[in-house]
């Protein structure tokens, strides 16, 4: 019965939504408040309809009721707990039912909180939601239904894929969808104000915490699966350029424009058609995703396998989303009024040029993932496009951008001064000077290209930090002065610091990692050692241990500094009976500065195992700074000043001013 009650309330939830999304807005038209009022009680009901949906799955994959064909597909009766929850979204079908359970989440939040949104507005963003919420809940109904049974149903499930059966994997993709869904909101903001004819501050501030939202989650999200692909894949990177990667990466990126955008919109009154087409093209980018991960015109450990129909179904929802809101915006872009001037060399160029390398850098990606595709398409042969493309073309687009950063940050709204700021940011440039210099020096292979990196990555961390020690006051002003400014300072410079400053430490892990990265193959033997890394791995020997629904091989191997024992790293070659596959389980010994990262091969039949040990430096950096990123975000989030309401220009005096965002 749990089965159709869920079936029924998802079919329910496309009613509700097909009149979310088309009453609100003839009401909006009509300025009629009492059918504009319908936006709000929609959206609840939606809301309520779709989380019985999902609850309704969970239960049917706690209680392993392998009469409904999904859970019987993905499930076991031996998968702990956690796997069988997460299981629920490890597949299309049930992935899906998250997706649409977001999207009406962020329409319930709208409509319970927006009560300071004009109201015309209001109806028409919910409106918007209520029609992306209809085409998705089609979608899962008429080609995805996660409630179809079977008869007679098995005795036993298949299993979910060993590779999801993991911590990181199970969080992983609800904070994608937090992302990809959040931007829905930016987009449906931006086709309202298009309606309306109205783009100004408030509306900027009205958006900004959404794409926050989004934006967060999705740094979240993306660092969950590098981390995942890092240890889990035993491949010892944390970063492939794959297809199904980069789907996630191109959002992200759009996404960072649309935070720099919207903040010159809202303290300048200028961007307003650039920011409107940011908010659809991030919302585009995101669909794009969802179709190359569900349409199976990919081959990845990150895709669904799913049918032609399905595909064709969801290219068709995002060519009439993204095709119909860039027809919209064509229509209506050129009556948005220009705001305020500015010159070249200010705060607002700055930020500009920060959107010109990003936007610069999403269309490389794309062409990068896409022109393989659409050459398979056209029967013009099978290419592969990879790291050396990306690292050729990506990279040298980000080194622009990242010098800028600490200088922008350093520049006056509407005219500022370049020698100025580059005067103020000596220090960060001696620093970084040192770091390259010393970089070579350490380095047998003199890679300019790797000192260079870790310059840029001192001249980010080391910029932002003065930048912020200036808007506190040091050192120039008094103790007491700098206190009650460092008290005073608003969140979003402290969010907009952290995430600068993570960027920097995100770099420095990249480069070294990539450029100092050691790596040991070979055949080993009970007793044999490793020299690597400054550490002295012994190999104890290898023996079968059982887990809760596998069976593994596992390797010993003791790690030695010195003459001193470090710890002692068990990695696994595990067999899934259920599901009849097999994964590599990395062991890695990890500290601040470094992981020493090892992988268990097959046996010689010799006594011998093949093993891979790698010494990554700097390799955590990577993910501390996703960390540090993804904080700097939430803090931005809790600023009192992005509430809903028009900003407000206030007026300060040389001596108590409190600095402002940059």
């Amino acid at each position: 019965m749990t089965p159709e009650i869920g079936h029924y309330a998802a079919a329910l939830a496309l009613v509700f939504s097909m009149a979310q999304g088309v009453i609100p807005l003839w009401g909006a038209h009509k300025n009629n408040p009492l059918l504009m009022n319908v936006a709000v009680v929609t959206a609840r009901f939606q809301f309520i309809l779709v989380l019985l949906a999902f609850i309704c799955l969970i239960l049917s994959f706690v209680a392993s009721d392998f009469s409904v064909a999904l859970v019987a597909q993905n499930s076991h009766t031996l998968k702990p707990l956690i796997y069988k929850i997460s299981g629920v979204w490890g597949n299309h079908e049930g992935s899906m039912l998250l997706w649409i359970l977001i999207l009406a989440f962020f329409g319930l939040l709208v409509g319970e909180f927006g009560n300071n949104l004009p109201p015309s507005l209001r109806a028409r963003v919910l409106s918007i939601q209520g029609l992306i919420g209809a085409g998705f809940i089609a979608f899962l109904l008429f080609t995805s239904n996660p409630f179809i049974r079977l008869d007679p149903p098995p005795l036993q499930g298949s299993g979910l894929n060993p590779l999801l059966q993991d911590p990181g994997l199970a969080f992983h993709p609800p904070f994608l969808y937090l992302g990809y869904v959040g931007f829905s909101m930016a987009f449906s903001f931006a086709i309202a104000a298009l309606i309306e004819g109205r783009v100004d501050p408030a509306w900027a501030r009205w958006v900004r915490p959404w794409t926050l939202v989004a934006w967060t989650s999705l740094t979240i999200g993306i660092a969950l699966g590098s981390w995942w692909a890092y240890y889990e894949l035993g491949w010892g990177g944390w970063w492939f350029w794959d297809p199904v990667e980069n789907a996630s990466f191109l959002p992200w990126l759009l996404g960072t424009a649309l935070l720099h955008s919207a903040l010159v919109l809202e303290k300048r009154d200028t961007l307003k058609s650039w920011t409107i087409l940011l908010s659809i093209l991030a919302f585009g980018a995101s669909l794009l995703g969802t179709f190359l991960v569900r349409s199976g015109v990919l081959t990845s450990v990150h895709t669904f396998a799913t049918d032609p129909e399905r595909g064709v179904f969801i290219l068709l929802l995002f060519l009439i989303v993204l095709g119909g809101g860039l027809l919209l915006y064509a229509i209506r872009a050129q009556s948005l009024k220009v705001g305020g001037l500015f010159a070249p060399i200010s705060r607002e160029g700055a930020l500009i040029l920060n959107n010109l390398f990003l936007a610069t850098s999403f269309a490389v990606v794309l062409l990068g993932t896409l022109y393989p595709l659409l050459l398979d398409a056209f029967g013009a042969g099978k290419v592969s496009v990879g790291a050396p493309f990306f690292n050729a073309t990506f990279v040298p687009l980000m080194v622009p951008l990242l010098i800028a950063c600490p200088i922008g940050a350093k520049m006056a709204w509407k005219r500022g001064d370049l020698s100025g700021a580059l005067s103020r940011l000596k220090a960060a440039f001696a620093a970084s000077l040192v770091v390259i210099i010393f970089s070579m020096l350490l380095d047998e292979n003199r890679s300019l290209l790797a000192a260079g990196s870790l310059g840029i990555a001192a001249w980010l961390m080391i910029g932002i930090t003065l930048d912020f020690l200036e808007k506190i006051g040091l050192p120039k002003r008094s103790a007491g002065e700098v206190f009650r400014r460092f008290v005073n300072l608003p969140r979003s410079v402290w969010g907009a610091a952290t995430a600068h400053f993570a960027l920097g430490v995100m770099v420095a892990g990249i480069t070294v990692s990539s450029v100092w990265q050691v790596e040991r193959i070979q055949i080993m033997r009970p007793g044999d050692k490793v020299e690597i890394g400054g550490y002295t791995v012994l190999f104890e020997g290898a023996g079968q241990v059982d887990g809760p629904n596998y069976t593994a091989l596992q390797g010993s191997f003791s790690v030695f500094r010195g003459t001193d024992k470090v710890t002692v790293l068990l990695p696994e070659k595990r067999s899934y009976p259920a599901e009849n596959s097999s994964t590599t389980e990395a062991a890695i010994h990890t500290n601040l500065y470094s992981d020493l990262y090892i992988v268990l091969g097959d046996t010689d039949q010799k006594g011998g195992w093949a093993t891979r040990i790698y010494f990554n430096p700097l390799v955590p950096w990577i993910w501390v700074g996703a960390i540090l990123m993804a904080a700097g975000g939430a803090v931005s989030l809790t600023d009192r000043r992005l509430r809903v309401g028009a900003p407000r220009r206030a007026v300060h005096t040389e001596n108590s001013a409190i600095p402002q965002e940059h």
